[in-house]
Formats: structure tokens, C-alpha cells, sequence
């Protein structure tokens, strides 16, 4: 391995302790009231409810930016039926509906919650990531 123009030998031992810091670093798990989103080192983001294990709870993004492009082809207002409308079947749409809402990178909030729908705004910059409207 070369670093700063000076070559280095690592041990395989070394070399796979290297690969997975280097994983670590390049991922991030970030946890929100209900959902999840995660950052994976093949540049792909995984939206999933916080705290469940099956692929059934997560939707996976080849990037970040495809669920933002996601988020911008959505109307002002918009719910479970609007986000299926790009393909996302079932429980994945509210999912998907609670971490545009809860997530800081997008402005938007949960306007009902039964049903579920949620309308994009702008907020302050000292705004909380997550708001929800009362019924």
C-alpha cells in the first residue's frame, strides 16, 4: 500500500483490520424517533423503521441522492398513495413518509396521522427534525 508517497507492507491480518476500520468509516447508521437511515460503504442509503430486522422494514436507495430525487417528485402534499405511485409497495410507503419527516435534510412534516400524509414546508434553521401536526 502506498500513503503519501511512501510505500507500506501490511500483513493480511493488518490489511483486513485497515478494510474494516475503512468500512466503519464509511458508513453511518443514523437513528431517528421511528426510522432509520444508513449510509453504506457502496454508496447506497437504507431507510428502515428503527428498530426491526427484516428486509421487509427497509428500503434501499442506490444513493442518497435518489431519495431526494424521490422526495423533490413528490407533490406539496402528500401520502402513502403518491409515494406508491413511484413503486414502493406496502409498509415501506409510510416508512418512507415518517423519514422524510423526521429526517433534517428534508423539509417537510407529518401533517395527519390518520392517515398518514405529510406536506413539504420550510423551516427555521433552529427547527426541530421532527414535527408532527395534532389530528
Amino acid at each position: 500500500m502506498e500513503v503519501d508517497g511512501q510505500t507500506h507492507e501490511l500483513t493480511r491480518e493488518a490489511a483486513a483490520d485497515l478494510q474494516e476500520s475503512l468500512a466503519d468509516a464509511l458508513t453511518e447508521r443514523r437513528e431517528f424517533f421511528r426510522t432509520a437511515g444508513e449510509f453504506r460503504a457502496d454508496g447506497s442509503y437504507v431507510v428502515s423503521r428503527k428498530a426491526a430486522d427484516s428486509a421487509g422494514n427497509a428500503k434501499v436507495f442506490d444513493s442518497f441522492d435518489a431519495l431526494v430525487r424521490l422526495y423533490d417528485r413528490l407533490p406539496d402534499r402528500f401520502d402513502a398513495d403518491d409515494v406508491g405511485r413511484t413503486g414502493i409497495t406496502g409498509s415501506r410507503r409510510h416508512m418512507l413518509i415518517r423519514h422524510f419527516a423526521e429526517h433534517p435534510a428534508f423539509d417537510c412534516r407529518i401533517r395527519r396521522r390518520n392517515p398518514l400524509s405529510a406536506e413539504k414546508t420550510e423551516r427555521d434553521e433552529g427547527a426541530q427534525a421532527v414535527t408532527e401536526a395534532e389530528e
